[in-house]
């Protein structure tokens, strides 16, 4: 009997031994294609030696100090090398150890950063629905995934949210014409309802990432948020935990439209999945702002010196592979193949998504676009086919309405190869198309 709290009840999961690439092998032998990159995480592929060398090198040195007591040469060389990266100017980095603890210490900085400028009232935070931003209760207050909050639906309620561009199921009346401009009207209106001197920030996702499937919004919806945003006064966070460091083909999702947040959220990809790293940006205006008055936060492993030197390796891997490049180019091909190779699945309703992000929303009536409903497990269905065959993808649910909807995200690593994304195509219309006969 195993002493383990899984993370998931009723799977006997198989036990990995080894990764290399974009493969990953159980004790068995077995062979899977990780065509998910995890939970999109794993940028840079599996068994880089020269991160993992990285990581040992900086532990063999010093391992671990308190970010209150020690400064680090390996933690100022990161951040010096990572802040021309970032969409913001004079950007100042929080490093904390994941997605989640980013969120929170970007949420209490919006706040830190009213009280300094002498707004006090300036408390409330404006999220979207079909978000996801974290599982610490902070950062699940924000998130509008429904499945994830209800059960701690008695601790939540403060947030505020307003839809989330999500075109295949646009809810203005007018789509597909200017659904930005019907967006920014919606923020609009939510900050005069909340009294426009009581919101601190507005976070989210620059491109909507697991709850909706890479739903990427109109080319006319940030401007125009971003708009409504500086006019009231309201920090713009985002939250780049999925969308960062090349996932979309860009270093970061805000690159696509020229963003400039205030504040941004980092995870996952920031080391690519080979040391717990996450991170919050602001730009050196905020910092400045907060300086005098000081920050109340923290966390024991935030500011890590082995982190900072994996998160480093990482980034030199990236640049000298053309990684980020290369993510832009793949995911072009393989949103091209995978449309092509389902446009004929009764079951596919939309494939969608940005550089090595793509997202296959699952239906079961495309014609009225009618989810399946949550009682069939569609997506686990769907996700059980494929990883018999080898094939790893990632998983979401609710994406329609809160409870319905099913989805398929890929995020493979960006050094996947040509013969391994046909193998990837190949196996997921394959699993798909087992909902026909089961």
């Amino acid at each position: 009997m195993s002493s383990v709290f899984p993370r998931v009840f009723g799977r006997d999961l198989p036990r990995v031994a080894r990764a290399e690439g974009s493969v990953i092998w159980d004790t068995d032998g077995k062979r899977y294609l990780d065509a998910a990159g995890g939970a999109i995480v794993v940028g840079i592929g599996h068994g880089n030696a020269d991160v993992i060398e990285a990581m040992a090198a900086q532990a063999r040195s010093v391992d671990y100090v308190h970010g209150t007591q020690f400064a680090s040469e390996a933690l100022e060389a990161y951040a010096a090398e990572l802040a021309p990266l970032l969409p913001m100017r004079d950007p100042r980095i929080y490093p904390v150890s994941g997605g989640s603890e980013a969120v929170e210490t970007a949420l209490k900085l919006a706040r830190a950063y009213h009280l300094a400028h002498g707004e006090p009232a300036r408390d409330t935070i404006i999220a979207r629905w079909g978000s996801y931003h974290g599982n610490t209760l902070g950062a699940l207050d924000a998130s509008g995934r429904e499945p994830l909050r209800r059960p701690y639906e008695p601790w939540l309620g403060r947030a505020l949210h307003v839809p989330a561009p999500y075109e295949y199921r646009c809810p203005s009346p007018s789509h597909p014409h200017a659904c930005g401009a019907w967006h920014a009207k919606a923020l609009e209106t939510q900050i005069q309802q909340a009294g426009p001197e009581s919101v601190a920030c507005f976070i989210a996702e620059p491109i909507a990432g697991a709850t909706l499937g890479a739903a990427v919004p109109p080319d006319d919806y940030w401007p125009a948020v971003q708009d409504v945003c500086r006019r009231h006064g309201i920090l713009l966070i985002l939250d780049e935990v999925m969308t960062g460091f090349g996932r979309t083909g860009r270093w970061f999702g805000a690159d696509h439209w020229q963003v400039r947040p205030d504040i941004l959220v980092a995870g996952k990809g920031t080391t690519s999945g080979y040391w717990p790293l996450g991170l919050m940006a602001c730009s050196g205006e905020v910092f400045e702002a907060i300086s005098g008055s000081g920050f109340v936060h923290g966390f024991t492993h935030s500011h890590s010196v082995v982190g900072a030197a994996v998160g480093r390796a990482v980034l030199a891997k990236l640049d000298e592979g053309s990684l980020v490049e290369a993510s832009r180019e793949k995911g072009e091909r393989l949103l091209k193949e995978l449309t092509a190779a389902l446009a004929d699945d009764p079951h596919v309703g939309d494939v969608r998504g940005l550089g090595l992000m793509v997202g296959v929303e699952l239906v079961e009536d495309r014609g009225s676009k009618r989810p399946f409903p949550r009682t069939a497990r569609t997506v686990e269905r769907v996700i059980a086919k494929a990883k018999d065959t080898g094939l790893l993808l990632y998983p979401s649910t609710g994406c329609a309405d809160g409870t319905n909807g099913d989805l398929v995200m890929l995020g493979p690593p960006f050094v996947i190869t040509e013969a391994e994304m046909g193998e990837a195509v190949g196996k997921t219309r394959e699993a798909i198309a087992s909902l026909r006969t089961t």
